[in-house]
Protein backbone atom coordinates (compact mmCIF):
# COMPACT_ATOMS: atom_id res chain seq x y z
CA UNK A 1 0.00 0.00 0.00
CA UNK A 2 2.79 2.44 0.96
CA UNK A 3 4.65 1.69 -2.30
CA UNK A 4 1.50 2.41 -4.29
CA UNK A 5 0.97 5.74 -2.53
CA UNK A 6 4.56 6.77 -3.17
CA UNK A 7 4.18 5.87 -6.84
CA UNK A 8 1.10 8.09 -7.12
CA UNK A 9 2.96 10.91 -5.40
CA UNK A 10 5.94 10.59 -7.74
CA UNK A 11 3.74 10.53 -10.86
CA UNK A 12 1.74 13.51 -9.63
CA UNK A 13 4.84 15.57 -8.88
CA UNK A 14 6.50 14.65 -12.18
CA UNK A 15 3.36 15.66 -14.09
CA UNK A 16 3.09 19.01 -12.36
CA UNK A 17 6.84 19.48 -12.59
CA UNK A 18 6.64 19.01 -16.35
CA UNK A 19 3.99 21.70 -16.59
CA UNK A 20 6.17 23.99 -14.46
CA UNK A 21 9.27 23.43 -16.61
CA UNK A 22 7.37 23.87 -19.86
CA UNK A 23 5.88 27.11 -18.59
CA UNK A 24 9.29 28.38 -17.46
CA UNK A 25 10.95 27.60 -20.81
CA UNK A 26 8.21 29.35 -22.77
CA UNK A 27 8.19 32.44 -20.54
CA UNK A 28 9.81 35.03 -22.82
CA UNK A 29 9.17 38.74 -22.57
CA UNK A 30 8.20 40.95 -25.54
CA UNK A 31 10.50 43.75 -26.68
CA UNK A 32 8.10 46.39 -25.37
CA UNK A 33 5.35 45.97 -22.80
CA UNK A 34 3.32 47.45 -19.98
CA UNK A 35 4.16 45.86 -16.62
CA UNK A 36 1.04 45.11 -14.56
CA UNK A 37 1.79 44.89 -10.86
CA UNK A 38 -1.06 43.68 -8.61
CA UNK A 39 -0.90 45.00 -5.05
CA UNK A 40 -3.44 43.60 -2.64
CA UNK A 41 -4.15 42.26 0.83
CA UNK A 42 -1.75 42.11 3.75
CA UNK A 43 1.47 42.15 1.66
CA UNK A 44 3.57 39.70 3.61
CA UNK A 45 7.26 40.55 3.94
CA UNK A 46 8.19 37.27 2.21
CA UNK A 47 6.24 34.61 0.38
CA UNK A 48 5.78 31.53 2.62
CA UNK A 49 7.47 29.36 -0.02
CA UNK A 50 8.66 30.84 -3.31
CA UNK A 51 6.59 29.44 -6.13
CA UNK A 52 4.94 26.75 -4.03
CA UNK A 53 1.68 26.95 -6.01
CA UNK A 54 2.83 28.72 -9.15
CA UNK A 55 4.02 27.31 -12.44
CA UNK A 56 6.51 29.54 -14.20
CA UNK A 57 5.47 32.64 -12.30
CA UNK A 58 4.88 33.92 -8.81
CA UNK A 59 1.49 33.34 -7.30
CA UNK A 60 -0.47 36.38 -6.21
CA UNK A 61 -0.59 38.21 -3.91
CA UNK A 62 3.07 39.17 -4.20
CA UNK A 63 5.19 39.71 -1.12
CA UNK A 64 6.86 43.04 -0.32
CA UNK A 65 10.21 41.42 -1.10
CA UNK A 66 8.97 40.48 -4.59
CA UNK A 67 7.20 43.80 -5.23
CA UNK A 68 10.27 45.87 -4.40
CA UNK A 69 12.47 43.63 -6.56
CA UNK A 70 10.08 43.98 -9.51
CA UNK A 71 9.87 47.78 -9.24
CA UNK A 72 13.63 48.03 -8.84
CA UNK A 73 14.35 45.94 -11.95
CA UNK A 74 11.80 47.88 -14.00
CA UNK A 75 13.78 51.08 -13.46
CA UNK A 76 16.58 50.06 -15.83
CA UNK A 77 14.63 47.66 -18.07
CA UNK A 78 14.17 49.39 -21.44
CA UNK A 79 11.47 46.90 -22.40
CA UNK A 80 9.16 48.27 -19.70
CA UNK A 81 7.30 51.14 -21.35
CA UNK A 82 5.22 51.95 -18.27
CA UNK A 83 3.82 50.36 -15.12
CA UNK A 84 0.18 49.73 -14.28
CA UNK A 85 -0.20 49.36 -10.52
CA UNK A 86 -3.40 47.36 -9.98
CA UNK A 87 -4.35 48.16 -6.38
CA UNK A 88 -7.23 46.30 -4.77
CA UNK A 89 -8.13 45.67 -1.13
CA UNK A 90 -4.94 46.74 0.64
CA UNK A 91 -4.91 45.83 4.32
CA UNK A 92 -1.20 46.08 5.05
CA UNK A 93 0.61 48.37 7.49
CA UNK A 94 1.11 52.03 6.63
CA UNK A 95 4.87 51.51 7.02
CA UNK A 96 4.85 49.02 4.14
CA UNK A 97 2.85 51.47 2.05
CA UNK A 98 5.58 54.02 2.75
CA UNK A 99 8.20 51.50 1.59
CA UNK A 100 6.32 50.84 -1.65
CA UNK A 101 5.76 54.57 -2.19
CA UNK A 102 9.53 55.09 -2.03
CA UNK A 103 10.03 52.38 -4.67
CA UNK A 104 7.43 54.06 -6.88
CA UNK A 105 9.19 57.40 -6.44
CA UNK A 106 12.47 55.82 -7.58
CA UNK A 107 10.73 54.23 -10.57
CA UNK A 108 9.21 57.55 -11.61
CA UNK A 109 12.58 59.26 -11.17
CA UNK A 110 14.07 56.78 -13.66
CA UNK A 111 11.63 58.08 -16.28
CA UNK A 112 8.96 55.36 -16.12
CA UNK A 113 5.34 56.40 -15.88
CA UNK A 114 3.32 54.70 -13.15
CA UNK A 115 -0.48 54.57 -13.33
CA UNK A 116 -2.63 53.43 -10.44
CA UNK A 117 -5.78 51.46 -11.24
CA UNK A 118 -8.25 51.37 -8.36
CA UNK A 119 -11.27 49.05 -8.26
CA UNK A 120 -13.35 49.95 -5.18
CA UNK A 121 -10.67 51.73 -3.17
CA UNK A 122 -10.52 52.39 0.55
CA UNK A 123 -8.09 54.67 2.37
CA UNK A 124 -4.99 52.46 2.17
CA UNK A 125 -5.51 51.80 -1.53
CA UNK A 126 -5.71 55.53 -2.10
CA UNK A 127 -2.70 56.29 0.10
CA UNK A 128 -0.53 54.11 -2.14
CA UNK A 129 -2.14 55.37 -5.34
CA UNK A 130 -1.23 59.01 -4.68
CA UNK A 131 2.45 58.06 -5.11
CA UNK A 132 1.77 57.34 -8.82
CA UNK A 133 1.80 59.72 -11.81
CA UNK A 134 -1.93 59.32 -12.35
CA UNK A 135 -4.90 57.58 -10.77
CA UNK A 136 -7.70 55.79 -12.62
CA UNK A 137 -10.79 54.57 -10.78
CA UNK A 138 -13.00 51.92 -12.35
CA UNK A 139 -16.27 53.25 -13.70
CA UNK A 140 -19.46 52.45 -11.75
CA UNK A 141 -17.51 51.68 -8.57
CA UNK A 142 -17.12 53.82 -5.46
CA UNK A 143 -14.43 55.12 -3.10
CA UNK A 144 -14.70 54.57 0.65
CA UNK A 145 -12.49 57.27 2.13
CA UNK A 146 -13.69 57.32 5.73
CA UNK A 147 -10.42 57.55 7.67
CA UNK A 148 -8.42 55.24 9.91
CA UNK A 149 -9.47 53.26 12.94
CA UNK A 150 -7.72 51.05 15.44
CA UNK A 151 -9.69 48.04 16.65
CA UNK A 152 -8.94 46.01 19.77
CA UNK A 153 -10.52 42.74 20.87
CA UNK A 154 -10.68 41.41 24.42
CA UNK A 155 -11.15 37.76 25.29
CA UNK A 156 -11.14 37.66 29.09
CA UNK A 157 -14.93 37.44 29.52
CA UNK A 158 -15.65 34.73 26.91
CA UNK A 159 -12.66 32.73 28.17
CA UNK A 160 -14.02 33.03 31.71
CA UNK A 161 -17.34 31.60 30.55
CA UNK A 162 -15.43 28.60 29.26
CA UNK A 163 -13.65 28.21 32.56
CA UNK A 164 -10.30 29.48 31.21
CA UNK A 165 -8.22 32.28 32.69
CA UNK A 166 -4.68 33.66 32.53
CA UNK A 167 -2.32 34.79 35.26
CA UNK A 168 0.11 37.45 34.11
CA UNK A 169 3.44 38.96 35.11
CA UNK A 170 3.77 42.31 33.35
CA UNK A 171 6.96 44.41 32.93
CA UNK A 172 5.85 47.18 32.90
CA UNK A 173 2.55 49.06 32.75
CA UNK A 174 2.89 49.94 29.05
CA UNK A 175 3.49 46.29 28.17
CA UNK A 176 -0.18 45.80 27.47
CA UNK A 177 -0.04 42.68 25.30
CA UNK A 178 -1.56 40.77 28.22
CA UNK A 179 -4.70 42.91 28.31
CA UNK A 180 -6.80 41.03 25.72
CA UNK A 181 -6.59 37.96 27.99
CA UNK A 182 -6.84 39.61 31.41
CA UNK A 183 -9.15 42.61 30.86
CA UNK A 184 -12.40 43.49 29.14
CA UNK A 185 -11.26 46.94 28.02
CA UNK A 186 -7.94 48.71 27.36
CA UNK A 187 -5.90 50.35 30.11
CA UNK A 188 -5.21 54.13 30.00
CA UNK A 189 -1.60 53.35 29.10
CA UNK A 190 -2.65 51.18 26.19
CA UNK A 191 -5.02 53.85 24.88
CA UNK A 192 -2.28 56.46 25.16
CA UNK A 193 0.13 54.41 23.05
CA UNK A 194 -2.48 53.43 20.49
CA UNK A 195 -3.74 57.00 20.08
CA UNK A 196 -0.18 58.16 19.49
CA UNK A 197 0.34 55.63 16.69
CA UNK A 198 -3.04 56.45 15.17
CA UNK A 199 -2.27 60.18 15.27
CA UNK A 200 0.97 59.61 13.36
CA UNK A 201 -0.74 57.47 10.70
CA UNK A 202 -3.59 59.94 10.32
CA UNK A 203 -1.28 62.95 9.98
CA UNK A 204 0.83 61.11 7.40
CA UNK A 205 -2.27 60.22 5.35
CA UNK A 206 -3.53 63.80 5.22
CA UNK A 207 -0.07 65.20 4.48
CA UNK A 208 0.70 62.70 1.71
CA UNK A 209 -2.58 63.26 -0.13
CA UNK A 210 -2.34 67.05 0.24
CA UNK A 211 1.26 67.16 -1.01
CA UNK A 212 1.02 64.65 -3.85
CA UNK A 213 -2.41 65.68 -5.16
CA UNK A 214 -1.88 69.41 -4.61
CA UNK A 215 -5.04 69.91 -2.63
CA UNK A 216 -5.57 71.47 0.77
CA UNK A 217 -5.14 69.26 3.82
CA UNK A 218 -8.37 70.61 5.31
CA UNK A 219 -10.18 70.11 2.00
CA UNK A 220 -9.27 66.43 1.94
CA UNK A 221 -10.21 66.00 5.58
CA UNK A 222 -13.60 67.55 4.77
CA UNK A 223 -14.13 64.89 2.09
CA UNK A 224 -13.49 62.17 4.66
CA UNK A 225 -15.67 63.72 7.35
CA UNK A 226 -18.58 64.80 5.15
CA UNK A 227 -18.74 62.34 2.24
CA UNK A 228 -16.86 59.21 3.36
CA UNK A 229 -18.27 57.23 0.40
CA UNK A 230 -18.12 58.97 -2.96
CA UNK A 231 -18.47 58.12 -6.62
CA UNK A 232 -15.46 58.24 -8.95
CA UNK A 233 -17.05 61.27 -10.61
CA UNK A 234 -17.20 63.10 -7.27
CA UNK A 235 -13.57 62.23 -6.65
CA UNK A 236 -12.62 63.49 -10.12
CA UNK A 237 -14.44 66.75 -9.51
CA UNK A 238 -12.39 67.29 -6.33
CA UNK A 239 -9.11 66.40 -8.12
CA UNK A 240 -8.56 63.35 -5.95
CA UNK A 241 -8.14 61.22 -9.08
CA UNK A 242 -7.35 61.81 -12.76
CA UNK A 243 -9.68 59.59 -14.78
CA UNK A 244 -12.76 57.35 -14.59
CA UNK A 245 -12.71 54.38 -16.98
CA UNK A 246 -14.20 50.94 -17.30
CA UNK A 247 -11.73 48.08 -17.68
CA UNK A 248 -12.83 47.67 -21.29
CA UNK A 249 -12.23 51.36 -22.01
CA UNK A 250 -8.77 51.11 -20.47
CA UNK A 251 -7.93 48.09 -22.63
CA UNK A 252 -9.07 49.92 -25.77
CA UNK A 253 -6.92 52.92 -24.91
CA UNK A 254 -3.84 50.75 -24.53
CA UNK A 255 -4.58 49.01 -27.84
CA UNK A 256 -4.99 52.32 -29.64
CA UNK A 257 -1.77 53.64 -28.15
CA UNK A 258 0.42 50.61 -28.85
CA UNK A 259 -1.35 48.88 -31.72
CA UNK A 260 -1.59 45.59 -29.85
CA UNK A 261 -4.35 43.73 -27.99
CA UNK A 262 -4.22 44.38 -24.26
CA UNK A 263 -3.43 40.72 -23.46
CA UNK A 264 -0.39 40.79 -25.73
CA UNK A 265 0.82 44.14 -24.49
CA UNK A 266 0.64 43.55 -20.73
CA UNK A 267 3.07 41.38 -18.77
CA UNK A 268 2.04 40.38 -15.25
CA UNK A 269 4.50 40.98 -12.43
CA UNK A 270 4.78 37.29 -11.55
CA UNK A 271 5.88 36.37 -15.06
CA UNK A 272 8.24 39.34 -15.15
CA UNK A 273 9.90 38.29 -11.91
CA UNK A 274 10.34 34.70 -13.08
CA UNK A 275 11.71 35.79 -16.45
CA UNK A 276 14.25 38.14 -14.92
CA UNK A 277 15.79 35.63 -12.53
CA UNK A 278 13.26 35.50 -9.70
CA UNK A 279 14.80 36.50 -6.35
CA UNK A 280 18.00 34.52 -6.76
CA UNK A 281 21.33 36.27 -7.49
CA UNK A 282 22.85 35.13 -10.78
CA UNK A 283 25.92 37.32 -11.19
CA UNK A 284 29.44 36.82 -9.92
CA UNK A 285 29.84 40.23 -8.33
CA UNK A 286 29.48 41.48 -4.77
CA UNK A 287 26.34 40.66 -2.81
CA UNK A 288 24.42 41.96 0.16
CA UNK A 289 22.69 39.23 2.17
CA UNK A 290 19.20 40.21 3.30
CA UNK A 291 18.27 38.10 6.33
CA UNK A 292 14.56 38.42 7.04
CA UNK A 293 13.08 38.07 10.53
CA UNK A 294 9.42 37.66 9.62
CA UNK A 295 6.52 36.84 11.93
CA UNK A 296 6.54 35.50 15.47
CA UNK A 297 9.94 34.70 16.94
CA UNK A 298 9.87 31.16 18.33
CA UNK A 299 12.24 28.62 19.82
CA UNK A 300 13.20 25.53 17.89
CA UNK A 301 11.19 23.25 20.17
CA UNK A 302 7.82 24.61 18.98
CA UNK A 303 8.79 25.78 15.51
CA UNK A 304 6.32 24.80 12.80
CA UNK A 305 3.50 24.07 15.22
CA UNK A 306 1.41 27.11 14.30
CA UNK A 307 -0.53 28.33 11.28
CA UNK A 308 1.01 31.81 11.22
CA UNK A 309 4.26 33.09 9.79
CA UNK A 310 7.11 32.58 12.21
CA UNK A 311 10.89 32.43 12.41
CA UNK A 312 12.91 30.09 14.62
CA UNK A 313 16.48 30.21 15.89
CA UNK A 314 17.66 27.36 13.67
CA UNK A 315 16.49 29.20 10.53
CA UNK A 316 18.37 32.33 11.56
CA UNK A 317 21.47 30.27 12.29
CA UNK A 318 21.34 28.72 8.79
CA UNK A 319 20.86 32.17 7.24
CA UNK A 320 23.78 33.67 9.17
CA UNK A 321 26.04 30.73 8.26
CA UNK A 322 25.10 31.05 4.59
CA UNK A 323 25.87 34.79 4.61
CA UNK A 324 29.20 34.34 6.36
CA UNK A 325 30.28 31.37 4.24
CA UNK A 326 29.56 33.14 0.94
CA UNK A 327 32.69 35.07 -0.03
CA UNK A 328 30.65 37.21 -2.44
CA UNK A 329 28.52 38.51 0.47
CA UNK A 330 30.25 41.66 1.72
CA UNK A 331 27.62 42.86 4.20
CA UNK A 332 24.32 41.85 5.80
CA UNK A 333 21.02 43.69 6.00
CA UNK A 334 18.71 42.43 8.72
CA UNK A 335 15.15 42.98 7.50
CA UNK A 336 12.62 42.81 10.35
CA UNK A 337 8.84 42.52 10.20
CA UNK A 338 8.04 40.96 13.56
CA UNK A 339 5.96 41.80 16.64
CA UNK A 340 8.41 39.71 18.72
CA UNK A 341 7.77 36.41 20.41
CA UNK A 342 9.67 34.22 22.83
CA UNK A 343 12.16 36.32 24.80
CA UNK A 344 14.74 33.52 24.99
CA UNK A 345 14.54 32.85 21.25
CA UNK A 346 15.00 36.56 20.48
CA UNK A 347 18.01 36.66 22.79
CA UNK A 348 19.54 33.63 21.05
CA UNK A 349 19.03 35.27 17.65
CA UNK A 350 20.66 38.46 18.90
CA UNK A 351 23.73 36.50 20.00
CA UNK A 352 24.05 34.88 16.56
CA UNK A 353 23.69 38.24 14.81
CA UNK A 354 26.17 39.99 17.09
CA UNK A 355 28.76 37.37 16.20
CA UNK A 356 27.97 37.89 12.50
CA UNK A 357 28.36 41.67 12.88
CA UNK A 358 31.93 41.14 14.07
CA UNK A 359 32.79 39.49 10.74
CA UNK A 360 30.74 41.48 8.23
CA UNK A 361 28.92 44.87 8.45
CA UNK A 362 25.33 44.47 9.58
CA UNK A 363 22.56 47.05 9.11
CA UNK A 364 18.96 46.68 10.30
CA UNK A 365 15.92 47.71 8.24
CA UNK A 366 12.54 47.76 10.00
CA UNK A 367 9.41 47.09 7.97
CA UNK A 368 5.83 47.29 9.27
CA UNK A 369 6.75 46.19 12.78
CA UNK A 370 9.94 45.58 14.71
CA UNK A 371 8.68 45.56 18.25
CA UNK A 372 9.74 43.92 21.49
CA UNK A 373 11.69 40.78 20.52
CA UNK A 374 11.66 42.15 16.97
CA UNK A 375 13.44 45.25 18.26
CA UNK A 376 15.82 43.17 20.38
CA UNK A 377 17.31 41.39 17.35
CA UNK A 378 17.96 44.77 15.68
CA UNK A 379 20.38 45.65 18.48
CA UNK A 380 23.09 43.65 16.70
CA UNK A 381 23.20 46.16 13.85
CA UNK A 382 25.81 48.83 13.20
CA UNK A 383 22.92 51.08 12.19
CA UNK A 384 19.13 50.84 12.41
CA UNK A 385 16.69 52.24 9.82
CA UNK A 386 12.91 52.46 10.16
CA UNK A 387 10.03 53.89 8.18
CA UNK A 388 8.29 56.87 9.83
CA UNK A 389 5.30 54.65 10.70
CA UNK A 390 7.12 51.45 11.65
CA UNK A 391 5.82 50.13 14.99
CA UNK A 392 8.88 49.62 17.16
CA UNK A 393 10.22 49.76 20.71
CA UNK A 394 7.93 47.91 23.11
CA UNK A 395 10.98 47.16 25.25
CA UNK A 396 9.54 44.88 27.88
CA UNK A 397 8.38 41.36 28.58
CA UNK A 398 5.40 39.61 30.05
CA UNK A 399 4.54 36.09 31.09
CA UNK A 400 1.15 34.44 30.89
CA UNK A 401 0.14 31.20 32.53
CA UNK A 402 -3.16 29.64 31.44
CA UNK A 403 -5.51 28.38 34.13
CA UNK A 404 -7.94 25.67 33.04
CA UNK A 405 -9.21 24.84 36.53
CA UNK A 406 -12.62 26.37 35.77
CA UNK A 407 -12.87 24.31 32.60
CA UNK A 408 -12.17 21.11 34.53
CA UNK A 409 -14.86 22.04 37.03
CA UNK A 410 -17.42 22.77 34.29
CA UNK A 411 -16.74 19.49 32.53
CA UNK A 412 -16.58 17.41 35.71
CA UNK A 413 -13.05 16.21 35.09
CA UNK A 414 -11.28 15.21 38.30
CA UNK A 415 -7.53 15.67 38.59
CA UNK A 416 -5.48 13.80 41.17
CA UNK A 417 -1.81 14.84 41.60
CA UNK A 418 1.01 13.36 43.67
CA UNK A 419 4.12 15.53 44.09
CA UNK A 420 7.59 15.57 45.55
CA UNK A 421 8.89 19.12 45.89
CA UNK A 422 7.19 22.33 47.04
CA UNK A 423 6.62 23.72 43.51
CA UNK A 424 6.39 20.50 41.49
CA UNK A 425 2.81 21.23 40.44
CA UNK A 426 2.97 25.03 40.54
CA UNK A 427 3.31 25.59 36.80
CA UNK A 428 0.54 23.28 35.69
CA UNK A 429 -2.16 24.91 33.52
CA UNK A 430 -4.84 23.10 35.54
CA UNK A 431 -4.70 25.29 38.64
CA UNK A 432 -3.76 28.89 39.48
CA UNK A 433 -0.50 29.92 41.17
CA UNK A 434 -0.47 30.28 44.93
CA UNK A 435 1.17 33.43 46.34
CA UNK A 436 4.68 31.97 46.68
CA UNK A 437 4.71 30.48 43.20
CA UNK A 438 3.34 33.69 41.68
CA UNK A 439 6.13 35.74 43.30
CA UNK A 440 8.72 33.47 41.69
CA UNK A 441 6.88 33.80 38.38
CA UNK A 442 7.05 37.59 38.56
CA UNK A 443 10.70 37.62 39.69
CA UNK A 444 11.73 35.51 36.71
CA UNK A 445 9.98 37.90 34.34
CA UNK A 446 11.70 40.84 36.02
CA UNK A 447 15.15 39.30 35.51
CA UNK A 448 14.45 38.89 31.80
CA UNK A 449 13.25 42.51 31.58
CA UNK A 450 16.48 43.72 33.19
CA UNK A 451 18.47 41.66 30.72
CA UNK A 452 16.51 43.19 27.81
CA UNK A 453 17.03 46.78 28.99
CA UNK A 454 20.71 46.02 29.61
CA UNK A 455 21.08 44.88 26.01
CA UNK A 456 19.45 48.12 24.81
CA UNK A 457 21.74 50.25 26.98
CA UNK A 458 24.84 48.50 25.66
CA UNK A 459 23.87 48.60 21.99
CA UNK A 460 22.41 52.11 21.90
CA UNK A 461 25.04 53.63 24.25
CA UNK A 462 22.45 54.79 26.77
CA UNK A 463 22.40 54.84 30.55
CA UNK A 464 20.02 52.60 32.48
CA UNK A 465 17.94 55.68 33.32
CA UNK A 466 17.73 56.72 29.67
CA UNK A 467 16.61 53.26 28.63
CA UNK A 468 13.97 53.09 31.36
CA UNK A 469 12.55 56.40 30.15
CA UNK A 470 11.76 54.86 26.75
CA UNK A 471 11.19 51.24 27.84
CA UNK A 472 8.56 49.75 30.15
CA UNK A 473 6.66 48.47 27.12
CA UNK A 474 6.22 51.88 25.47
CA UNK A 475 5.60 51.72 21.73
CA UNK A 476 7.00 54.21 19.24
CA UNK A 477 6.47 55.03 15.59
CA UNK A 478 9.69 54.99 13.59
CA UNK A 479 9.73 58.79 13.50
CA UNK A 480 9.45 59.05 17.30
CA UNK A 481 11.92 56.20 17.80
CA UNK A 482 14.59 58.27 16.05
CA UNK A 483 13.84 61.19 18.37
CA UNK A 484 14.29 59.07 21.52
CA UNK A 485 17.43 57.28 20.29
CA UNK A 486 16.10 53.78 19.58
CA UNK A 487 16.55 54.11 15.80
CA UNK A 488 19.33 55.86 13.88
CA UNK A 489 17.65 57.10 10.71
CA UNK A 490 14.41 57.16 8.76
CA UNK A 491 14.71 55.03 5.63
CA UNK A 492 13.69 51.85 3.89
CA UNK A 493 15.34 48.70 2.67
CA UNK A 494 17.18 50.45 -0.15
CA UNK A 495 18.66 52.95 2.30
CA UNK A 496 19.86 50.11 4.51
CA UNK A 497 21.43 48.35 1.50
CA UNK A 498 23.26 51.54 0.52
CA UNK A 499 24.59 51.96 4.06
CA UNK A 500 25.67 48.31 4.20
CA UNK A 501 27.50 48.82 0.88
CA UNK A 502 29.22 51.90 2.29
CA UNK A 503 30.29 50.08 5.44
CA UNK A 504 31.62 47.22 3.30
CA UNK A 505 33.56 49.80 1.24
CA UNK A 506 32.02 48.68 -2.04
CA UNK A 507 32.66 50.81 -5.08
CA UNK A 508 30.31 53.77 -5.32
CA UNK A 509 27.78 53.60 -8.13
CA UNK A 510 27.79 49.82 -8.31
CA UNK A 511 24.65 47.95 -7.39
CA UNK A 512 25.25 44.74 -5.44
CA UNK A 513 22.96 41.75 -5.93
CA UNK A 514 20.62 40.73 -3.14
CA UNK A 515 20.88 37.28 -1.57
CA UNK A 516 17.61 36.72 0.32
CA UNK A 517 17.83 34.49 3.37
CA UNK A 518 16.71 32.16 4.91
CA UNK A 519 16.67 30.36 1.56
CA UNK A 520 13.27 29.34 0.25
CA UNK A 521 12.69 26.19 -1.76
CA UNK A 522 9.85 25.44 -4.11
CA UNK A 523 8.03 22.15 -3.67
CA UNK A 524 9.55 20.97 -6.96
CA UNK A 525 13.04 21.62 -5.57
CA UNK A 526 12.14 19.74 -2.41
CA UNK A 527 10.97 16.82 -4.52
CA UNK A 528 14.33 16.57 -6.27
CA UNK A 529 15.98 16.88 -2.86
CA UNK A 530 14.18 13.66 -1.90
CA UNK A 531 11.21 15.04 0.06
CA UNK A 532 8.33 14.45 -2.33
CA UNK A 533 5.86 13.18 0.27
CA UNK A 534 6.39 16.22 2.48
CA UNK A 535 6.07 18.59 -0.50
CA UNK A 536 2.65 17.18 -1.43
CA UNK A 537 1.62 17.16 2.23
CA UNK A 538 2.53 20.85 2.49
CA UNK A 539 0.34 21.60 -0.51
CA UNK A 540 -2.60 19.82 1.13
CA UNK A 541 -1.98 21.58 4.46
CA UNK A 542 -1.87 24.96 2.76
CA UNK A 543 -5.18 24.41 0.96
CA UNK A 544 -6.82 23.08 4.13
CA UNK A 545 -5.59 26.05 6.18
CA UNK A 546 -6.91 28.53 3.63
CA UNK A 547 -10.31 26.81 3.57
CA UNK A 548 -10.57 26.73 7.37
CA UNK A 549 -9.62 30.41 7.59
CA UNK A 550 -12.58 31.24 5.35
CA UNK A 551 -14.94 29.06 7.35
CA UNK A 552 -13.69 30.32 10.74
CA UNK A 553 -13.26 34.10 10.48
CA UNK A 554 -12.95 34.35 14.28
CA UNK A 555 -9.50 32.78 13.90
CA UNK A 556 -8.42 35.92 12.05
CA UNK A 557 -9.29 38.31 14.87
CA UNK A 558 -6.36 40.38 16.20
CA UNK A 559 -4.81 38.59 19.15
CA UNK A 560 -5.92 35.06 18.31
CA UNK A 561 -2.53 34.26 16.80
CA UNK A 562 -0.96 34.97 20.19
CA UNK A 563 -3.53 32.76 21.92
CA UNK A 564 -2.74 29.86 19.59
CA UNK A 565 0.95 30.49 20.20
CA UNK A 566 0.50 30.40 23.99
CA UNK A 567 -1.47 27.17 23.90
CA UNK A 568 1.15 25.17 21.97
CA UNK A 569 2.70 24.05 25.24
CA UNK A 570 1.45 23.71 28.78
CA UNK A 571 4.51 25.51 30.17
CA UNK A 572 4.25 29.23 31.10
CA UNK A 573 6.12 31.37 28.60
CA UNK A 574 7.97 34.67 28.92
CA UNK A 575 7.23 36.68 25.79
CA UNK A 576 8.53 39.85 24.22
CA UNK A 577 5.62 40.78 21.94
CA UNK A 578 4.27 44.18 20.94
CA UNK A 579 1.50 45.35 23.25
CA UNK A 580 -1.62 44.99 21.19
CA UNK A 581 -3.06 42.92 18.41
CA UNK A 582 -4.53 45.77 16.41
CA UNK A 583 -5.91 46.27 12.95
CA UNK A 584 -5.49 49.87 11.80
CA UNK A 585 -7.72 50.58 8.79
Amino acid sequence: MLTGCLTVVVLFVLLIGGVWLASSWSDKLPERFVLRVPVKGQIEERSPDSGLFSFGQRAEPLSLEALMTILDRAQSDKRVESVLLDIDGLSTSTAKIQELSSSIDALRKSGKKVTALLRTPADKDYLLAVACDSIIVQKNSWMQLDGFKAELFFFAEPLKKLGIGFQAAQWKKYKSAIEPYTRNSPSPESLQELNSLLDDSWANYLDQVARRRHIGRDAFREVIDSLAVLTPEQALERKLIDRVLSIRQLEKEYRKRFGKPFDELVVNAGSYLSSTGDLEPHGTGNRIAVITINGLIVGDSIAGMGDDEEIDVASVRRAVDAALDDSKVKAIVLRIDSPGGEALAASSMLELLEEAAQKKPLVASMSGSAASGGYMVALAANKIYAQPLTVTGSIGVFALKPDFSGLLEKTGIHREVLTRGRFADAYTPFKPFDDAAFRKFVETTGHIYEDFTGKVAKSRHLTAEQVEAVAGGRVWSGKRAVEVGLVDEIGGLNDAVQEASRLAKLKKGTKPEMLYLPARKTWIERFFDGDAVQAVADMSDHLATQSLARLLPVSQLPGTATVRFLLRTEEPQVLAIQPFGVEMN
